[in-house]
Order: C-alpha cells, then sequence, then structure tokens
C-alpha cells in the first residue's frame, strides 16, 4: 500500500530520495538516521544511500529488518523494491554470525560460527588465515589475544562483522559516584553501551550533539565500570575540561587524577591524555620502526591495569591510535562525537576497533526537549571582485579554494553581522591564520590559534565564559570539546574545504543552552559561484540531515 502524498521514494540502487516539502518529512527523516546516510541535501530533495556499515550499525543498535523495511514501507511513495527488501535482510543478517569468543581451555580467543561453511569461507582470506592458529573442533579457530582487533578488521572488509563476545580485562577497581543527576537520554546512552555487562557489552560509539553532555556520560561510563579508565582528548584544553568535569560531578578525590600531555605526565587512576601526545613520534626513527618503538607515549595504554578507555571525539582517531587500539582490545571502550563521518572513508575501523554504534540522539528532537539551543543557520554569498576573479580562473586547482575563501568582501559581511549581534557573544572561526589577525585587528578582538601559548587560550576562553570578552577570533582549535556556554552566534569564514565533521563541530560550539533560552546563530560566508561554495553545500550534508534547513542570502541583502 503506497500513498502519493508520503516523502520517500526508495530506489533499487539503495538511494532513497526524502521530498523536504512533505508534512512526513521531518518522522521520515528521523526513521532514515536510524539506518541510512544522507548523500545530498539541495532545497527540495535529500538523497539518502542504504550502505552495509549503516545497516551493520542498525543491527548492533538492536534495529531489526523488518523494523527497517517497515520504515520504508510506511513513507514511501511508491512500492519498495523487492531487492532492496532483500539487501537489508541479508546485510543486517551478517552481522553477529561469526562470533569472537574467550578460549577458556587455552586461555586464549577463539573465532566461531553455527555455520561451518561460513567459518570455512572466511578462514580461507589470506588476510583472515594470518591472524588465526590452529582448529580447535569443528567450528572453532584459535585466535592469538594481540590479534583481536586485526581479525575484526579483516571479517568487516570481507562484509562479515563479528560480534566480540570474547570479554574484557577487569582492571584496578575504582570506586566514585555521579553526585548529578543524568538527563533521560544520558542515562539511555549509558544502558545501552553497557548492555548489562554482558560480554559483547561494553564496547562502541555513542553519538549525541555537541552540548549534550558527553563529558557527563563519559563520566557515568566510569562510575558503571568501576575501573581505571584512561581518557584521550582532542587538547590540554579539553583534557582539563574533562578533569574540571569529573571533579564537579563526581566525588573522586582530586589525587587520583591525571593529565598526560606535553606539560605533564601524571599517571593515575583516571588519567586525561591528549591524542598529539600520544601519537608524538620519535624524530630519529624510521616509520618502519615497531610501533611503539616510534610513538613512544602510546606505551601508556599499557602502563596500568586499565579497565576501560573513552576517546573523546572518537572520530578523529589518528591512525598510530587505530593500530594501538588494536593492540588493547580486552579494555572496554566507549567512543563519544557529535558525528561519525571520517572524510577518510574509516568509519568501518572505528566499527570494528572502539565498537558499533550503541546510541544516536537526534539533534533536533533534543532541541525540542530544550537540552540543546534551537539554532538558524545561514549562507551569505559575496562577489569575488573584477580582479580576484580573474586570479581565481586562471589559479592552479589546488589555490582556489584559499583565494576564494579568504576574500576581503568576506571583512564586510564579519563587521555588519557582528554589528547586528552587538549584545550577543560572537566567535569568528576560519582556517588561514592571515585571513584571522585580520579579522581579529578588524574586531578588535583576542585570536586564538594553534600558535597560541596554553596559558593564553586558557585566559581567553576563561574571559568569554565569563563575559569580559564578547567577541572571539579562532582558528581550528576550537572546533572540538570547548565548552563556551554563553556563545550564541558563531561566524565560519573558512574550513577545511568539504568536511562535515567540522561544520557539525563549529555549530556545537553555540547549540548550548543558554540561560534566557535564546536562540543560536550559525553563518557562513561563501564567496559564490567558486569551489567555495561547492564545499560549502558538502559540509551542511550532516546538519541536513540532523533537520538543520541553511537560509541563502546574498550579503548586499544584510
Amino acid at each position: 500500500m503506497t500513498d502519493p502524498l508520503n516523502p520517500l521514494i526508495v530506489q533499487s540502487d539503495l538511494t532513497v530520495l526524502l521530498e523536504v516539502a512533505s508534512p512526513k518529512a521531518d518522522d521520515a527523516r528521523g526513521e532514515l538516521a536510524r539506518f541510512a546516510e544522507l548523500e545530498k541535501s539541495p532545497e527540495h530533495v535529500h538523497t539518502y544511500r542504504i550502505t552495509p556499515l549503516s545497516l551493520w550499525n542498525a543491527a548492533s543498535a538492536g534495529l531489526r529488518a523488518d523494523t527497517v523495511t517497515a520504515a520504508l514501507v510506511e513513507y514511501a511513495k511508491y512500492p519498495v523494491p523487492e531487492s532492496v527488501v532483500h539487501e537489508v535482510r541479508d546485510q543486517m543478517g551478517r552481522f553477529g554470525r561469526l562470533r569472537i569468543v574467550r578460549d577458556f581451555d587455552s586461555g586464549g580467543l577463539a573465532l566461531t560460527s553455527g555455520e561451518p561453511a561460513l567459518l570455512a569461507e572466511v578462514v580461507r582470506d589470506r588476510h583472515v588465515a594470518e591472524l588465526i592458529g590452529e582448529r580447535l573442533d569443528g567450528n572453532r579457530f584459535a585466535v592469538r589475544l594481540g590479534d583481536r582487533g586485526s581479525l575484526k578488521q579483516a571479517l568487516i572488509r570481507l562484509g562479515w562483522p563479528a560480534s566480540d563476545e570474547a570479554g574484557y580485562a577487569d582492571g584496578t577497581s575504582l570506586t566514585l559516584d555521579v553526585t548529578c543527576e543524568l538527563r533521560l537520554y544520558q542515562s539511555e546512552a549509558v544502558e545501552q553501551w553497557w548492555t548489562d555487562g554482558s560480554a559483547a557489552g561494553g564496547n562502541g560509539v555513542l553519538v549525541l550533539p555537541c552540548g549534550a553532555g558527553k563529558t557527563v556520560i563519559g563520566i557515568a561510563a566510569i562510575a558503571q565500570c568501576g575501573v581505571h579508565t584512561l581518557i584521550v582528548a582532542t587538547s590540554i584544553s579539553a583534557a582539563r575540561q574533562w578533569i574540571r568535569e569529573i571533579l564537579d560531578k563526581t566525588d573522586l578525590d582530586p589525587s587520583l587524577i591525571g593529565e598526560y600531555s606535553g606539560d605533564h605526565k601524571d599517571i593515575r587512576p583516571i588519567t586525561v591524555a591528549t591524542y598529539q601526545v600520544l601519537t608524538w613520534a620519535h624524530p630519529g626513527i624510521d616509520e618502519s620502526a615497531d610501533l611503539f618503538e616510534r610513538h613512544p607515549h602510546l606505551a601508556l595504554f599499557d602502563q596500568r591495569q586499565w579497565g576501560l578507555v573513552i576517546y573523546d571525539e572518537v572520530h578523529l582517531l589518528p591512525a598510530p591510535v587505530f593500530r594501538a587500539t588494536a593492540r588493547i582490545q580486552a579494555v572496554r571502550r566507549l567512543g563519544l562525537t557529535a558525528t561519525l563521518v571520517r572524510e577518510d572513508g574509516k568509519e568501518t575501523d572505528v566499527f570494528s576497533l572502539i565498537g558499533p554504534k550503541r546510541y544516536d540522539a537526534p539533534w533536533r528532537e533534543l532541541e525540542a526537549q530544550g537540552w540543546i539551543a534551537p539554532a538558524t543557520c545561514t549562507e551569505i554569498r559575496v562577489e569575488l571582485s573584477d580582479d580576484l576573479r580573474m586570479e581565481y580562473a586562471v589559479a592552479e586547482p589546488q589555490q582556489r579554494y584559499r583565494l576564494a575563501a579568504t576574500t576581503p568582501a568576506k571583512l564586510v559581511v564579519i563587521e555588519r553581522l557582528v554589528a547586528l549581534h552587538a549584545d550577543d557573544h560572537v566567535l569568528v572561526i576560519g582556517q588561514y591564520l592571515d585571513q584571522l589577525r585580520a579579522v581579529a585587528a578588524l574586531l578588535d578582538a583576542p585570536l586564538i590559534t594553534g600558535q597560541t601559548s596554553q596559558r593564553v587560550r586558557d585566559e581567553r576562553f576563561e574571559a568569554f565564559r565569563n563575559g569580559e570578552l564578547t567577541r572571539l577570533v579562532v582558528s581550528k582549535v576550537a572546533n572540538f570539546s570547548i565548552d563556551l556556554p554563553e556563545a550564541n552566534v558563531a561566524i565560519q569564514i573558512s574550513g577545511a574545504f568539504g568536511s562535515r565533521q567540522e561544520e557539525a563541530q563549529r555549530l556545537g560550539r553555540v547549540l548550548r543552552p543558554k540561560h534566557d533560552a535564546g536562540t543560536a546563530h550559525f553563518y557562513t560566508i561563501v564567496a559564490r559561484e567558486t569551489v567555495d561554495q561547492t564545499f560549502a553545500a558538502n559540509r551542511q550534508r550532516f546538519l541536513t540531515e540532523q533537520g538543520y534547513q541553511y537560509a541563502i542570502v546574498d550579503a548586499d541583502e544584510l
């Protein structure tokens, strides 16, 4: 039964078209977000794609194939192709048919399946064969403890995501109580990650918007596990924010929390490290050397009996930490992020090494409940001057984005927007340092970049938090994990090309609920008919999937 007023057109190539004008569009978008990925988001029709990974994540979160197909049928304008129904059932049915379990006789692990033919098929693969040992019995192969992560990666590349049910090392115990009350969705996120402490639980990724309290969720996970915990954060500022939140929201003695960064190397029962220090490479060691010889600080993973590792902004995991993660699969793992999008296509590595997506909170749903600030998104288009247009036209392709993104025409718009929001807390965010210095001079505002000392960063962020500063110009160092609750206007002037994850993070700087329950404003200034405009369209895809709409205006309309 179909309805011509329904918003979805489901196609046999696993793309799904969503008609934005339909009164059922928001409901359909909410369903699609659970098992499909947004690809294109022009004004009237958005394109989603159902992928194996999106279906495996749905299956791991407890979604059934029948539920997925029922949602497609409910909102489809025309009959859903049978090939799509079969593909959904096939891919979701693949998850968990191979299992990694504990072999109690040897103390190691085993790869097993209730289907001998499937097991025989995968062990013949060259990469899998290198990671398994002898046949233990008719349907089990020995697996070395250190190959647990690598085996999961090899299997997922074959299209057979394994269910990791081998359990985890207990880690050294640590008792702490959370002294704040968790919101309902925060409790649900921890519960779905923990899954009653079962062998298949205690690993995976929780996806929530910036400002929704991911740090509190991480703290609740530590309390749930009750073990020594290593937290990996994106910067020293983010690490210290974690430490402040732990001290504020638990009864833990401060002496039990350590910072492991470029400034300090304190290893305590709860240690907060930075990705930068962990991935520091010894300049005198060849790249072909052993992982831990080249990156000596990665040994931190082995220096205590950790029972839990938390990866903040898990979508940013750098390659050395990915490889180290494969070595510590016996430790429970929690990934926190606002978006699982990785522009390098390594989402499957996050799935196999950290764990599947366990919880995904829709941004607009939390907005409707008042947990994050409502936001308007506006793209403002400027014209290149005649001289710059010619320079752009004859430039090499790799130079064109910088020329377009840093056009002086954007300075006029910035000045108008700041005047328009004279009573607000405004962040101007960009990519290019010379452009940011010009903006800081124009606005007579402080600037924070990667070259700014940690002491000065902390002072300026704190001054912005307490209202001494209402204007701040920041580079990409402020993209992640910086708590600026009263920031309610963000002006984006340049970015990392077409990065969807960066767009989500930058909007997140202004999404924390405001004391006056006011609306946040997110502006992107774009050079018309250039790659700047093309990249902006790509950047907006993730937020459009979350239900945000971008108004597009010309600069002279301000």
